[in-house]
């Protein structure tokens, strides 16, 4: 069998939102969307292998809606996963928890400088390369989650507001490409993300508060 032959059910419809049809993979990519934000809130490990499906899985709903930046993001979003889910495993003192930080000066700078190149370079390409009709929209949205997902992986308190103005334009954005149900779930995605900063303030401060109290 395939790939074509194997991967082809997934974009059948499930069903349709008036005359929208909506595929599997779409439906898929929602469930799995949701459960991962929300393991991520609770900064449950397990997010990374839910995410890394849930990343196949819109992929594929991107490429057949040409939104050709966001289903290559997919790609890379795989092996940010694999890395997200080494450094939450690994990334504190031997196997302890990664603590939640605040995103520095020189993180900032290295992340907006990244993501401003990034943005650019994509528009170009999409542009020029593709028959993309968002090509800046398509481009910024990608740069922002990379540069999200990188802050997710390190656990940065900051991450959180990234994902929250990706979100606010994911949400017309997909709606505009007949992603309906994606659109949805970009609206599930904001209110989890603002559920996920609030989590992971009360984090930090319960991670800086410990120390002062063992030594009092």
């Amino acid at each position: 069998m395939s790939l074509h032959e194997l991967l082809g059910p997934l974009l059948q419809p499930a069903f349709h939102v008036g005359e929208v049809p909506t595929t599997w993979a779409e439906l898929l990519g929602f469930v799995t969307g949701a459960v991962n934000v929300f393991l991520v809130v609770r900064q449950n490990i397990l997010n990374w292998p839910i995410g890394i499906a849930n990343v196949i899985l819109l992929g594929l709903v991107f490429l057949d809606g040409g939104l050709y930046a966001d289903a290559g993001l997919q790609v890379v979003y795989v092996g940010l996963q694999a890395y997200g889910w080494w450094v939450w495993l690994y990334g504190g003192e031997g196997r302890d928890r990664l603590p939640v930080t605040r995103t520095s000066r020189g993180q900032w700078a290295g992340l907006l400088a990244a993501g401003a190149a990034a943005t650019a370079l994509l528009t170009w390409a999409l542009s020029g390369l593709t028959d993309s009709n968002v090509p800046f929209w398509d481009a910024l949205t990608t740069s922002m989650s990379l540069m999200a997902i990188y802050g997710q992986s390190r656990k940065l308190l900051e991450s959180w507001w990234i994902w929250i103005a990706v979100d606010l334009v994911y949400i017309p954005l997909y709606w505009y490409k007949d992603l309906k149900l994606t659109s949805v779930l970009y609206v599930v995605f904001l209110t989890l993300c603002v559920a996920g900063l609030l989590s992971w303030r009360r984090a930090f401060q319960a991670g800086r508060e410990a120390p002062a109290a063992a030594t009092a």
